[in-house]
């Protein structure tokens, strides 16, 4: 039985459109929400209520098959009947309505918790979890914990010195640090103030923000069909690890870390090889720079291994999540990277139970349905029909990406004004894509998606690309 069957037996067949999308009632709700919430960049107002599955319910009772899922944030499908019950425990409302205080005043039960879900599921080699609220939070927790790490060891067991404790006071050195964080150009990590510093995938990210001058390294820029292209692309890993090494080595201030996606999202959907990945981990142990393996949206089983950096044989030094596992955090190893004392790395909450026991429960479906068997199986479907598409399309349908990367798949598009045309026409035939970079289509289906809704989408994506080829 088909694990959608399972969960939702009651799932829609197909989409079913009422109105244009967004419709009437979804504009009058994006007025009134907008008097008192920024609403610029919402596509409709969602009808979570109604919402089943791998449908998305909107104001005007649209239904839409949504590959979008949250912006990649939604692993078993809306309504799940499985985190209903989690979240109608006793251990939850627990949770919620005494949200403790976690790093002063930790709950009896959040060992198990942990233990039993996150630190279940934790990459080789890191044992330890410091939990957050937010992907942007999780990297900039990552980013101070490199940084005190690093200091740490400079600082070979003495205590801070007078000049450092009055220096940074005044935000100056010594006290405080001018080492910095190293990220790769198309990158994203996030919109907090550090984490922006080392995003790069949009100026609308980052406009008026103040950012820290931290250093770039090019991430490859791969051509399709890899096939086609192995020497191309071979030269061009050659190329971005030679720049690599030449900033590591050269830049004036001491590198404390390097943040990397397995494949960056909101930059463009960019893929690169394990043989690259390799490379930048080699380098960084060279340099005695830490890696930071940023698994916010690649994280979770979407592409088919519950973390996409297991598809490369890379052991970073720390890695962050969110989304699919719905909490936030870094994975890590060395106890030093949680900080040498009390109150350096500390907030009211550090993080939430709430939302640790539904990355639990959702981690327990995965476990107990194999749920990253059925996606490597319907993604090979899906790559296979979208390899076709893109022969009968290849004016539309460009540097089509992801095969053998679960979900994780993407395709540009000539423009950006064609990208969006397209995004638009393919809700109003009920089907819910993302976009990325500037030119990029991206897929984000949650782990329920199965060959019938590849079908479905397929055959949405074949009639609108059609009607824009005959137009």
């Amino acid at each position: 039985m088909p694990i959608a069957d399972k969960y939702f037996p009651d799932e829609p067949k197909a989409p079913h459109m009422i109105t244009p999308c967004p419709g009437p009632a979804s504009k009058a709700k994006l007025a009134e929400l907008s008097t008192a919430f920024d609403t610029k960049a919402a596509f409709f107002i969602a009808d979570f209520y109604n919402s089943l599955g791998n449908y998305i319910c909107d104001a005007d009772g649209n239904l839409l098959l949504d590959a979008y899922c949250q912006i990649s944030s939604i692993a078993l499908g809306y309504n799940n009947p499985e985190l209903l019950k989690a979240a109608q425990t006793k251990e939850m409302a627990t949770a919620l309505v005494n949200r403790p205080a976690l790093a002063c005043f930790p709950s009896s039960d959040y060992y198990e918790i942990l233990k039993e879900g996150l630190l279940s599921v934790a990459p080789e080699g890191l044992d330890r979890v410091c939990t957050a609220h937010t992907g942007s939070d999780a990297n900039e927790m990552a980013f101070k914990a490199c940084l005190m790490y690093q200091a740490t060891k400079k600082r070979a067991g003495k205590p801070f010195t007078q000049l450092e404790l009055d220096s940074v006071m005044k935000n100056e050195t010594p006290g405080a640090s001018d080492m910095v964080i190293l990220s790769f150009t198309n990158g994203f990590h996030g919109r907090l103030f550090g984490s922006l510093s080392t995003t790069h995938s949009k100026p609308i990210h980052k406009l008026d923000i103040p950012a820290f001058p931290w250093p770039t390294a090019p991430f490859p820029t791969v051509k399709y069909p890899l096939e086609d292209h192995v020497e191309e692309n071979k030269a061009e890993d050659e190329r971005c690890l030679k720049e690599l090494d030449h900033v590591l080595s050269t830049f004036p201030h001491q590198i404390a870390a390097a943040i990397i996606e397995p494949v960056q999202s909101e930059g463009g959907d960019n893929h690169a090889s394990a043989t690259f990945f390799q490379g930048v981990r080699e380098l960084t142990k060279k340099h005695g720079v830490l890696l930071i393996v940023d698994e916010v949206q690649c994280g979770g089983g979407g592409s088919g291994k519950m973390w996409l950096h297991q598809h490369y044989g890379i052991r970073p030094d720390l890695m962050t999540f969110s989304k699919k596992m719905q909490n936030a955090g870094f994975f890590y190893h060395d106890p030093l990277l949680a900080g040498d004392r009390p109150y350096r790395q500390f907030n009211t909450w550090c993080g939430d139970p709430s939302k640790a026991l539904i990355a639990k429960a959702i981690i327990h479906e995965i476990k107990e349905n194999d749920l990253l068997k059925g996606v490597n199986e319907t993604a090979e479907y899906l790559y296979g029909k979208l390899e076709e598409i893109r022969e009968k399309y290849s004016k539309l349908v460009l540097n089509l990406r992801g095969k053998g990367r679960g979900f994780f798949i993407a395709f540009d598009m000539p423009s950006a004004e064609i990208r969006d045309k397209f995004l638009w026409g393919c809700r109003q035939k009920g089907l819910n894509l993302g976009g990325c970079g500037d030119v990029g289509v991206r897929l984000r289906p949650g782990l329920t998606f199965g060959k019938k809704h590849v079908d479905i989408l397929v055959g949405v994506v074949e009639s609108e690309l059609s009607e824009m080829s005959n137009h």
